[in-house]
């Protein structure tokens, strides 16, 4: 209602008073030779009676000077509506855009009673590029209701009125930019918050321009750098150290070679444990400070082969049994292959058999019930993974002193009377506390042809000496000596099965 009033005041006077020849003639001239029609006062108060909102209306009751103002007021804004280019200055004036007229733009800011009454229809101020070289032109603040000041590319100088800028509820867009304003602390008001960095560029507002400046390199350059080197950074986490990933975001059975290499300090000789010709062992720790025994596997084989490992650590990890040392992963990377268990702190088997402890013909027997166990549960629920069953790939826990099988042979496959032979050796072993030298040829054959030559009727020169035995004790050795030796007895066809090597062993353990 205020602007309309405003331009049918501005179009009574352009039809009934100002002749289209004022259009043409100079703004300065305009105010010179006009003055205000003999009944502009009668209209001025018949539009403030329609609409009191109108700026002029706290004034209609003042001096004829103040008419004069008003009068004054429509002529620039009649001018100033055609020197910014809208479209249709009878009906519309929403922009008052002069950008590089220097003279234009500092005589339009020069008259005071304009800005005093501008339009309530201006919502878009733009003075850009006029070398202005005075203080903030804060007569433009009178325009209330606009939504866009744009005084970039100037030579303003002096403070900015912030908290004036701050009573414009409308302002959205602010460009002060390219400017010599003085500093001041926007930074500490919700005011720069508001407009961001953007609006105050080279304009001196800024209380650090290098700081600025800066902020621009890091967002332009630094920033995207950071990105770029945060994803590397985390996709060389996923693929090389996946441990540094929450347990949730990765695979816990799965090791890369980089795991290993940090957990053995790159395989160092402090942490070998054994070597021989196919399997390296590490003792390692954990990024997780889990202590770990690292079975390197050192025979290069082919792709098929890999896939083929893989799929029997599947099985493996899924191990799960009182007498088996649970297994943490694998990895099986093109240049190392390696089965990570738990590490047993615990003395072997073999260690264990030469100490006092083990002179209880019980307790050695309790030993042989916990590895049939767990060569019953692998051959009943894991068929296709063998192990190495000796006195030495034995463990005993520290807790309970329970037997745990330690060593898992992966890639060998399965065979069934392999696997009990090795337990009638295991058996043998844990009765005469002697065993096989691998490092000699032909070792195990002479080691149970010995057992042999002294069986049954002299016994005692292969029976452990530490054991002490009574007659009923005695009499269940000669059962497990006679079981272990149907073990490895060749041909396969006269070895027991593991039902019966289990139903036997229980019955001796039971007696």
């Amino acid at each position: 209602m205020a602007s309309s009033l405003f331009f049918f005041l501005l179009t009574s006077l352009s039809s009934h008073f100002l002749p289209l020849s004022i259009l043409s003639a100079t703004v300065v001239e305009d105010l010179a030779n006009l003055t205000p029609p003999p009944d502009f006062s009668t209209t001025i108060t018949t539009n403030c009676l329609r609409d009191p909102l109108l700026r002029y209306c706290n004034n209609t009751s003042s001096s004829p000077m103040d008419i004069v103002e008003i009068f004054r007021s429509t002529i620039v804004a009649s001018h100033l509506c055609n020197e910014s280019k809208n479209p249709n200055c009878v009906e519309s004036f929403p922009k008052i855009r002069i950008n590089s007229r220097p003279k234009t733009a500092a005589l339009y800011l020069s008259f005071d009673f304009f800005w005093k009454y501008c339009p309530l229809t201006v919502v878009e101020i733009e003075l850009v590029n006029n070398s202005l070289k005075t203080g903030f032109p804060t007569n433009v603040l009178s325009c209330a209701q606009i939504r866009t000041l744009d005084l970039s590319y100037n030579q303003f100088s002096g403070f900015v009125p912030v908290q004036n800028l701050s009573k414009l509820p409308n302002l959205t867009r602010l460009n002060l930019s390219y400017n010599r304003f003085s500093e001041d602390k926007i930074s500490d008001s919700g005011f720069f918050k508001r407009f961001n960095a953007s609006s105050f560029i080279q304009s001196g507002v800024l209380t650090n321009v290098k700081r600025y400046k800066m902020k621009v390199l890091v967002l332009l350059i630094v920033f995207p750098l950071m990105v770029i080197l945060l994803c590397f950074c985390f996709g060389w986490i996923c693929l090389k150290r996946p441990d540094y990933l929450p347990r949730t975001c990765r695979r816990s059975n799965k090791f890369t070679s980089a795991m290993l290499d940090a957990a053995t300090d790159e395989f160092s000789d402090q942490k070998l444990v054994s070597k021989t010709n196919r399997v390296d062992i590490y003792r390692g720790t954990l990024r997780d400070g889990t202590e770990a025994k690292i079975e390197v596997y050192t025979e290069k084989v082919s792709r098929e082969k890999r896939r083929e490992f893989a799929e029997e650590c599947e099985a493996v990890f899924k191990l799960r049994q009182k007498n088996l040392v649970r297994v943490l992963g694998w990895c099986n990377g093109r240049n190392l292959r390696a089965l990570v268990t738990e590490w047993i702190n615990g003395e072997n088997v073999g260690t264990w058999l030469s100490s006092s402890s083990a002179s209880s013909w019980r307790r050695r027997l309790r030993v042989v019930m916990g590895v049939v166990e767990g060569i019953c549960y692998l051959s009943e629920q894991w068929p296709e993974i063998t192990f190495d069953l000796s006195t030495s790939g034995v463990l005993l826990s520290d807790e309970d002193q329970e037997p745990l099988i330690s060593q898992f042979k992966i890639g060998d496959g399965n065979n069934s009377s392999t696997n009990i032979f090795k337990f009638g050796l295991f058996l043998l072993e844990m009765i005469t506390n002697l065993r096989p030298d691998e490092e000699q040829e032909d070792s195990e054959r002479r080691y149970l042809e010995y057992i042999r030559v002294h069986y049954p009727d002299n016994l005692g020169r292969v029976i452990d000496e530490k054991m002490k035995l009574e007659d009923r004790s005695m009499e269940q050795v000669k059962q497990a000596i006679t079981l272990g030796l149907m073990c490895t007895d060749k041909p396969p066809l006269k070895q027991p099965s593991l039902t019966q090597i289990y139903d036997m062993v229980v019955s001796l353990y039971d007696h």
